[in-house]
């Protein structure tokens, strides 16, 4: 048998692989025995990840957001490193502003790239992972999945509409083999939360106050919990939403 926690034979595709949490959730699967193909817009960005994994990664320079080209993609990758048994939908992008300053373009920016060009790339990858009878979905919630954050309020909808797209893609595709998971990150130091963070002092000593661990995360934190839940370890778990969080989803 293959040890519970290993990725051996496994390739996944990982977008938003070159920087951040995808460069953390790509560091632990490589360490974990899988090969990863990292999708980005940056291809010098792409290139400076994947020489840290070595023959272990490749690249594919995409824009997700091109809804029309995802099939394209899925081809290219699975030409290049076989069948693509693991997708981590993790590309995004932040804007703060308080709901009277997001415009219907900010909303619908922030949807396309978290929502619609996430749901394409699972339809376009299913059907190979339906008929090897094997894959792993997995998706990057958040904390504002689960609870309400002033001044994000399109990118809590589209992280959000996640939750409802694991569930009901868990009852579909659940019983052919494939599982379908979320993990909701809490403060992860990465350069979104700098992002979110930038000039605010007075958020960010709220979020180390309800975070029962007083600190932040870090990108491996969140590459562990998705390598655990793409592992034969997490062989019945389907439909879940893991908080990777510090207990900031339960603290007060």
């Amino acid at each position: 048998m293959k040890p519970p926690f290993s990725l051996k034979d496994e390739t996944a595709l990982i977008t938003g692989g070159g920087t951040g949490l995808g460069f953390g959730i790509a560091s632990c699967f490589v360490q974990a025995g899988a090969r990863v193909v990292l999708v980005g817009r940056r291809a010098e960005v792409l290139q400076k990840a994947a020489r840290t994994f070595g023959k272990a990664a490749l690249i594919e320079p995409h824009d997700i957001t091109r809804l029309e080209e995802s099939e394209d993609l899925v081809q290219r990758a699975a030409r290049r490193a076989g069948p693509i048994t693991i997708l981590v939908n993790n590309a995004g992008i932040h804007i703060k502003k308080p709901v009277l300053e997001t415009t219907d373009a900010d909303f619908y920016a922030i949807l396309q790239t978290h929502v619609l060009a996430a749901f394409s790339l699972t339809r376009a990858l299913l059907p190979g992972m339906i008929k090897r009878k094997h894959g792993n979905v997995l998706f990057t919630a958040s904390m504002a999945s689960l609870f309400g954050i002033p001044s994000v309020v399109a990118y809590s909808a589209a992280k959000t509409a996640y939750l409802g797209m694991v569930r009901t893609l868990a009852t579909e595709v659940s019983r052919h083999g494939v599982r379908v998971n979320a993990l909701a990150p809490g403060w992860i130091d990465s350069s979104m939360m700098s992002t979110a963070l930038n000039g605010d002092p007075e958020r960010r000593r709220k979020i180390l106050s309800r975070t029962p661990m007083n600190c932040f995360g870090r990108p491996e934190d969140v590459g562990w919990a998705a390598t655990f839940l793409c592992s034969p370890a997490a062989r019945f778990i389907t439909g879940a939403v893991l908080p990777v969080d510090g207990g900031a989803s339960v603290g007060f």
